[in-house]
C-alpha cells in the first residue's frame, strides 16, 4: 500500500536533472580558484601553469563522475513492453512493489490506456419502484397462467440448469441457466447499474437509460380480454414521470434509451381492438433508442439485440473453453430442425420443414416441440444443435425466434428462409456478410418443391463448412450475456456491444450535419 505522506527528499540530490547544475557550480569554483592561484604564484611559468590546468580538469571530471547517482549507472529498469505485451486481465492486479520499482522509467514512455468511455457516459434514472422493482416483487401475477418468479430469479437468468452433465463440459455446467426469452429487461438493468461508463452526475452524461420493465408490465394484459387502457397504463404512467425530468425536456428524449424485453410489435398497437400496447406510438417515446429482441427494420430507433440464451459465461476462460468445445465437436447429422407445427395455419412452413427433416434419410434430426418438450428446462435442443452441422431457422410466431441464438451458440450454422429473421435484425452483433456464417434458401423454393434442403446443404465443401462454422464460433461472445454484473475482463458480450452502440449513435446524433440512417 502506498504511503499517505511522501517521504522527505534526501539532503544530497539524486536525480539526474539536478546533477549538471550542481557540477557546473563546482566547476566554476574549482576553475576560478586554481586560476587565481596560478596567476599569483607562477606568473611566468607556462609549463607549470599548463600542468596545473590539466590536473584540475582531471579532478573536475572525477568529481562529476562521482556526482552521478549509482542507480543511473547500474540499474536496468524493465522495458515497458514487458507489461504491455503480456495478456493481463487488469492492470490494477500488478503488485505495489513492482509499480514502485518501474513507474519512474515507464511513466514518460508509455502512453495512457485508451479511454474506454470515449463515446461518453450513461446516467441511469432511479425510477419509482412501480416501474421495475414492484413488478419483480409481484412476479407471481405477471402471467395469467403461471408464476414468473422462477424465470426472473437469479438476476433474470432463471434457475440453474440441470441435466447438462455429459452434454457440456463439466466445468461449464455452472455457467448454464434455464433463461426465459423475455427476461432481458432485468438482465440489462442489473448490468447497466455496474457499467464502467455509468455516471452519477447527469450533467456529464452523453446518454440516459430508463430502467422501465415495459415487457413485464404489459405481459399479463395481452390476453384474457383486458382493455387497451389496461395495456397502455404503465407506459402512460412512465411517460408522465419522465416528462418532469429536466434532462428529458432538454432533448425531448433524443439521448435516452431503454430496453423493451419483447418484440416490437407488442408495443405498436394502432387501433384499440388490435394486439398489444401503443407504447411506441405515444408522444415522447418516438425519439427513444429502444433495445428489443425483434425490431421494426424500418424504424431507426428500434435496435435488435440477441435473445437471452442459457449460456452465461463467468469469465473470459469460459468463453474460450466453450468455443474450443463446439469447434472440436464431432457432429453426427448434416442438419436439424427444432420447432412445433402450427396446425391452425394454412400451409404452415414449420410443419413442412418437419416433413423435410423426417424424409431426409438419416441426414436430419427433428425435434417436435409440440407441447412443453422444448420449454425452458430441457437439454434436448442444445444436444441436437451440438450434433448438427446446420440448423433450420424459419420465422417463429413473429419474424425472429430465440432458436437462432441457441443454434449459433452451439456452433451450428443457421439456415434462414426470411431475411427479416436475422439479416435485418441484429446488424450490431452478426457479421456483415450473411454468406460468411449462414445459408439462405428462399421459402418459396421449398414450398413449390424447386429446391431440396438436403441437396443445397450437401453442396457445401468441407472447407466451406469449416469456414462458416469458424465465423459462427468467432461471434459467440457477441451473442451471450455474461454472468458477472460488471461483465467479462477483456471480451465484450452482447450487453457491452449494445451499450457501446447506444452511446456511439447518440454521440453521432450530436454532430453537425448528422443524417438519419
Amino acid at each position: 500500500m502506498l504511503p499517505i505522506h511522501s517521504p522527505k527528499p534526501p539532503s544530497s540530490p539524486t536525480k539526474a536533472t539536478k546533477t549538471p547544475e550542481l557540477n557546473s557550480i563546482k566547476r566554476k569554483n574549482s576553475s576560478s580558484s586554481f586560476q587565481s592561484q596560478n596567476s599569483f604564484v607562477f606568473p611566468n611559468s607556462n609549463r607549470l601553469w599548463l600542468l596545473l590546468v590539466i590536473v584540475s580538469l582531471q579532478i573536475i571530471i572525477l568529481l562529476m563522475a562521482r556526482g552521478l547517482p549509482l542507480s543511473h549507472r547500474r540499474t536496468h529498469f524493465p522495458s515497458p513492453l514487458s507489461y504491455d505485451h503480456k495478456p493481463v486481465q487488469n492492470r490494477a492486479n500488478f503488485s505495489t512493489h513492482r509499480l514502485k520499482s518501474a513507474d519512474i522509467s515507464i511513466s514518460s514512455t508509455v502512453s495512457s490506456p485508451p479511454d474506454r468511455c470515449s463515446s461518453g457516459r450513461i446516467f441511469v434514472y432511479d425510477l419509482p419502484a412501480v416501474f421495475n422493482r414492484e413488478l419483480l416483487d409481484n412476479c407471481a401475477d405477471l402471467d395469467p397462467w403461471h408464476s414468473r418468479c422462477e424465470a426472473l430469479s437469479n438476476g433474470g437468468f432463471g434457475r440453474e440448469a440441470a441435466g447438462l452433465s455429459g452434454v457440456v463440459p463439466e466445468g461449464l455446467v455452472p455457467a448454464w441457466y434455464w433463461t426465459d426469452q423475455f427476461a432481458m429487461e432485468v438482465i440489462y438493468h442489473n448490468r447497466v447499474l455496474s457499467h464502467e461508463c455509468r455516471t452519477m452526475e447527469p450533467d456529464s452524461a452523453t446518454a440516459f437509460y430508463i430502467p422501465f420493465y415495459a415487457g413485464l408490465a404489459v405481459g399479463k394484459y395481452l390476453w384474457l380480454g383486458y382493455s387497451s387502457k389496461d395495456r397502455d397504463r404503465y407506459c402512460e404512467m412512465m411517460l408522465e414521470w419522465i416528462k418532469d425530468q429536466p434532462y428529458w425536456n432538454r432533448s425531448d428524449g433524443w439521448d435516452h434509451s431503454m430496453t423493451m424485453g419483447r418484440i416490437t410489435w407488442d408495443f405498436r398497437r394502432s387501433k384499440n381492438e388490435d394486439w398489444g400496447s401503443s407504447c411506441i406510438y405515444m408522444p415522447g417515446l418516438r425519439n427513444i433508442t429502444r433495445l428489443l429482441i425483434e425490431r421494426n427494420p424500418w424504424d431507426y430507433f428500434d435496435v435488435g439485440v440477441p435473445y437471452p440464451t442459457g449460456f452465461h459465461p463467468r469469465s473470459d476462460s469460459d468463453i474460450v473453453q466453450w468455443q474450443n468445445f463446439v469447434r472440436n465437436r464431432r457432429r453426427k447429422t448434416l442438419f436439424c430442425f427444432a420447432g412445433a407445427p402450427r396446425a391452425a395455419i394454412k400451409n404452415d412452413f414449420r410443419g413442412l420443414l418437419l416433413d423435410h427433416c423426417n424424409n431426409a434419410s438419416g441426414s436430419c434430426k427433428a425435434v417436435d416441440c409440440t407441447g412443453s418438450r422444448c420449454s425452458n428446462g430441457t437439454s434436448v435442443i442444445l444436444q441436437t444443435f451440438l450434433d448438427s452441422d446446420f440448423c433450420l431457422q424459419p420465422r417463429g410466431d413473429s419474424f425472429t425466434r430465440r432458436s437462432v441464438f441457441d443454434c449459433m451458440i452451439a456452433g451450428s450454422i443457421p439456415v434462414f428462409f426470411w431475411h427479416r429473421t436475422a439479416y435485418l435484425q441484429y446488424q450490431w452483433f452478426l457479421p456483415d456478410d450473411p454468406k460468411s456464417y449462414s445459408v439462405f434458401i428462399h421459402r418459396d423454393l421449398i414450398k413449390n418443391g424447386t429446391s431440396s434442403i438436403k441437396t443445397v446443404l450437401q453442396s457445401y465443401s468441407k472447407q466451406e463448412l469449416n469456414q462458416m462454422r469458424e465465423k459462427v464460433i468467432q461471434y459467440i461472445p457477441k451473442l451471450v450475456y455474461a454472468k458477472p454484473e460488471k461483465g467479462l475482463n477483456n471480451i465484450k458480450d452482447a450487453f457491452d456491444i449494445a451499450m457501446d452502440g447506444v452511446l456511439k449513435r447518440i454521440k453521432e446524433q450530436e454532430q453537425p450535419g448528422f443524417k438519419w440512417k
